[in-house]
């Protein structure tokens, strides 16, 4: 998928809400249809494991096989719609200025990646699954386990070699990057900022993240 830098033209000044995400740590939250969400990659090569789903049945829910076939592609960017497991659109990308995220390579970390990936000794060291399972743990949402699937990854570069391996890179990624996703049904956003300190998709070294969001009538009020 050739790269394609197409910058947003909403003020954050308008945005209805607005979060900083420490590394390390889960966080959820709701976004209605219509509404911009944009994840702002802080200080450069990040990795922000994502899930979504229908905030309003989240039996229904991000589905990789049906966002890379409604695409034909492996990398999201610019008019990719993340599609559910419902074969419907759940968002859109709108805006983004870094390029390449990964929905098929790096999957969530957890204690049995840390450990077959990298060491025995990795194996108990913080991960997005953890997070995953603390973020839902009280949510009235009622998530389970099961309900963690593959998830996005933003601003990860994970390519794919001629001979069909993945390889974890340098992200390509930089201070200030970001996605802009428009929401197409009401959505019930889960993140994992991924605490990993033994890949160099994040140049080792876990930062935070911000999230915006825009009501429909701003968002289309700025693109005018």
């Amino acid at each position: 998928m050739k790269i394609r830098i197409v910058e947003s033209k909403l003020d954050p000044a308008d945005a209805v809400f607005q979060a900083d995400h420490p590394p390390g740590t889960p966080w959820m939250h709701e976004i209605k249809k219509g509404q911009i969400f944009r994840i702002v990659d802080l200080e450069g090569n990040q990795a922000v494991d994502t899930l979504f789903y229908n905030a309003r049945d989240t039996q229904e829910r991000y589905s990789l096989t049906h966002t890379m076939l409604a695409q034909q592609n492996l990398y999201l960017g610019v008019g990719t719609q993340i599609m559910s497991s419902e074969n419907r659109p759940m968002l859109t990308i709108v805006a983004d200025t870094c390029g390449r995220h990964d929905t098929v390579g790096g999957g969530a970390c957890s204690s049995e990646s840390n450990t077959v990936r990298y060491a025995l000794e990795k194996r108990f060291m913080h991960s997005c699954r953890d997070n995953y399972m603390l973020g839902i743990a009280d949510h009235p949402s009622a998530l389970h386990k099961r309900d963690v699937v593959s998830n996005i990854n933003f601003f990860m570069n994970v390519p794919m070699t001629p001979a069909g391996r993945l390889t974890f890179e340098d992200g390509i990624s930089g201070p200030g990057k970001y996605v802009e996703l428009r929401a197409e049904m009401d959505i019930l956003i889960l993140i994992s900022n991924c605490p990993q300190l033994n890949n160099p998709a994040n140049g080792y070294n876990p930062t935070p993240v911000r999230y915006l969001v825009w009501d429909a009538p701003s968002a289309l009020a700025g693109a005018a």
